[in-house]
């Protein structure tokens, strides 16, 4: 199985409404975000690849527009990393199959990952 990964940032801010009032992440607070979206194929294309580098460009697009300096909880019902890397993954899986897994951190030290 071959596999590539390439990374993304965004910054956001957040908060987790359904946390008691004392949880820090009920209160707005914000992270530096990495994506790291992985896809794997049992054989390469006609040009090498599993996909052209170049072709995740798309996802930096989606995430630079859609995500990077907004308020999450403006698009996502639960914004936790959790539930980022599934919707990431959903995201790019509906465009290209290949998609396998989608890590989300929100500080050096966290990771949560999706992997069907």
């Amino acid at each position: 199985m071959y596999r590539i990964t390439k990374e993304f940032h965004f910054s956001a801010s957040h908060r987790l409404d359904h946390l008691p009032s004392d949880h820090q992440c009920a209160r707005l607070h914000g992270h530096n975000y990495i994506v790291i979206v992985e896809l794997a194929a049992a054989d390469l294309n006609a040009d090498g690849f599993v996909r052209d580098y170049h072709e995740l460009a798309e996802l930096k697009h989606y995430i630079d527009t859609e995500f990077d300096h907004r308020h999450l909880n403006d698009h996502i019902a639960l914004p936790t990393a959790e539930s980022l890397a599934r919707h990431f993954h959903d995201w790019r899986r509906a465009r290209w199959p290949e998609t396998s897994a989608v890590r989300v951190s929100e500080t050096p030290k966290t990771w949560a990952e999706y992997r069907p």
